[in-house]
């Protein structure tokens, strides 16, 4: 085993240039008209939504959101 360190600016191996197909950051958020408000919730309603974001790896927040969101668009068909 040889105890050199190689030079991680070099290549190793064959290698192949892939062209950069990645939107920039401020493409992968949607841009949503959004409206902050203050609201009150049940201490149970929130650790339930907290839990569950936890659960998915999101905010709990957003998950609120998109449950008032989906409320909303089903109550205006």
């Amino acid at each position: 085993m040889s105890n050199t360190i190689p030079d991680p600016a070099e290549p190793i191996g064959n290698v192949t240039i892939v062209k950069d197909f990645l939107p920039p950051p401020e493409q992968l958020v949607p841009k949503t008209n959004t409206v902050r408000v203050t609201m009150e919730f049940t201490k149970e309603s929130i650790e339930f939504f907290k839990r569950e974001a936890q659960r998915y790896n999101t905010s709990y927040q957003a998950m609120i959101r998109n449950f008032v969101d989906t409320y909303a668009k089903q109550q205006q068909q």
